[in-house]
């Protein structure tokens, strides 16, 4: 069961050929034997997790389910849930119990979805390789000396250990896309606004987009039915008809224009990446699509725009943590001032903090014209590089990342060649597009390499779709790592 699709643990769940709880205590269990060795989770609640199994199988008994009825999905601990802790990561919110769900909790608990657990993430989503966690590194699946990539980096480790059948990340610069590449998953980052943010604890407030984690293309597109709709709570999601983005999975490719951006293929890709994406070109020309060059000229100057903007949205985001009403305080302080820093010094994480002060000094009289400013002009040039491409192509196809997975704590005093992971990645989330990961291949180590597809606004269904019919003639998503 443990290596079934989220459509075949559906079937049967509703032939009642297995109970949800059967299925979920499947899944504790084998947390429980990998999760030492992996800490993908950091946290479970059997006790609530088989309730709400319980209640799934009653639902089924009735004739009530959906399709996720009963299917256990791991949940990035980003997102609050009503009884769990809810720690983003951080020693901050390492006592925090919600009181109340997030959007995307609420939908998968209406439609009788399983909270499995958990998942563990680079503290308050900051980092791109899961290593700044306050509960740990987490560990790729695929060589337990890589990392898994972040900050959704224990969500892709819990489906590719089979620790989870799907999960739920968090996408700012790259965050559900390349660690589904490092961990030989499909994520997909979804257009800004489709999911609803209310309830997911905020980084960067105009890049953070919710999305789904899962083996392939198909299981996302169930995952993104739940997810996306509006919520007014958000006064950034969007209104609009909502998809069923199962409907066109299987359509043909046949006229698809798919656009290489030359900025891409450059002597910073590692080879072995290149090479998978030669061979998933020559994949999607014998389905019928037509390749051409295009050009994405201000993809340069992506990394310093996004560290620019997304630090000074964090020191803004993150001033709310003072130890006041919730929330970690220091338990040594003489006035109130000295409970701040306190607080705030022990805390926060070292990469939290370096954001934080780089954001401040950006926002700061003086600096704010030549930096923030600058930034957001960078911004609209980078999206309308975007929209003259589309005009010529349909979808964008590229690496996820420049390299494989790389070992844990080889980037780690070196902010600026971590950074540099999300190259590929993060010009996506300051345009606001979707963009797609799926597997193509592993290198010689044996580490998984995704490749990414970047479609226009709302054109989820199109990189789904793309990615359905890969999957159709290629067995990279079946691969499992020999746990």
């Amino acid at each position: 069961m443990l290596t079934y699709s989220l459509t075949e643990l559906s079937g049967l769940l509703k032939s009642r050929k297995i109970s949800s709880v059967e299925l979920t205590q499947s899944y504790l269990d084998r947390i429980h034997q990998l999760n030492p060795a992996i800490n993908a989770y950091i946290s479970t609640n059997p006790e609530i997790s088989l309730n709400q199994a319980k209640q799934a199988d009653s639902r089924i008994a009735h004739g009530m389910s959906e399709p996720l009825t009963g299917i256990p999905v791991a949940q990035k601990d980003i997102f609050c849930a009503e009884g769990w802790t809810t720690t983003c990561g951080s020693k901050m919110l390492s006592n925090f119990i919600s009181p109340y769900d997030a959007h995307i909790i609420e939908k998968f608990n209406q439609t009788g979805a399983v909270l499995l657990g958990r998942t563990n993430m680079d503290e308050f989503a900051m980092g791109s390789s899961n290593e700044t966690s306050y509960f740990g590194v987490v560990h790729n699946p695929w060589d337990l000396e890589a990392v898994p990539g972040g900050s959704s980096g224990g969500s892709a480790a819990a489906v590719a250990a089979g620790m989870a059948p799907a999960a739920t990340g968090t996408d700012t610069g790259g965050s559900i896309r390349q660690p589904a590449a490092l961990c030989g998953i499909t994520g997909i980052k979804p257009t800004y606004g489709l999911v609803s943010r209310f309830g997911m604890i905020a980084y960067a407030s105009s890049l953070d987009q919710a999305g789904p984690m899962a083996r392939t293309a198909e299981d996302c597109a169930l995952l993104l039915n739940i997810m996306a709709g509006f919520d007014p709570r958000d006064s950034t999601s969007v209104n609009r008809q909502k998809e069923d983005y199962t409907a066109d999975l299987n359509r043909p490719l046949t006229g698809l224009k798919v656009g290489l951006p030359k900025e891409y293929f450059t002597d910073g890709l590692n080879p072995e990446i290149a090479k998978c994406i030669e061979m998933s070109c020559d994949i999607l020309r014998k389905e019928g699509a037509i390749l051409h060059e295009i050009s994405l000229p201000n993809s340069p100057i992506a990394i310093p725009a996004y560290y620019v903007l997304a630090s000074a949205e964090a020191s803004s985001n993150l001033e709310r943590y003072d130890g006041v009403r919730y929330g970690y305080r220091s338990p040594s302080y003489h006035d109130l001032t000295d409970m701040y820093k306190k607080t705030r010094a022990e805390g926060f994480g070292a990469e939290v903090k370096r954001r934080i002060m780089i954001g401040t000094y950006v926002l700061s009289a003086g600096y704010y014209d030549a930096y923030y400013i600058k930034a957001q002009k960078l911004r609209r040039l980078i999206a309308n590089d975007f929209s003259n491409a589309f005009k010529e192509i349909d979808v964008i196809l590229g690496p996820t990342s420049p390299q494989p997975a790389f070992n844990i704590g080889e980037r780690n005093n070196d902010p600026v060649s971590m950074y540099l992971s999300d190259i590929y990645t993060i010009a996506v989330n300051l345009a606001g597009l979707p963009g797609l990961s799926l597997p193509a291949g592993f290198s010689g180590q044996g580490r998984p390499i995704g490749i990414q597809l970047i479609g226009n606004y709302f054109n989820e269904a199109r990189l789904l779709n793309i990615a359905h019919r890969y999957q159709q003639v290629t067995d990279w998503h079946t691969r499992r790592p020999a746990l």
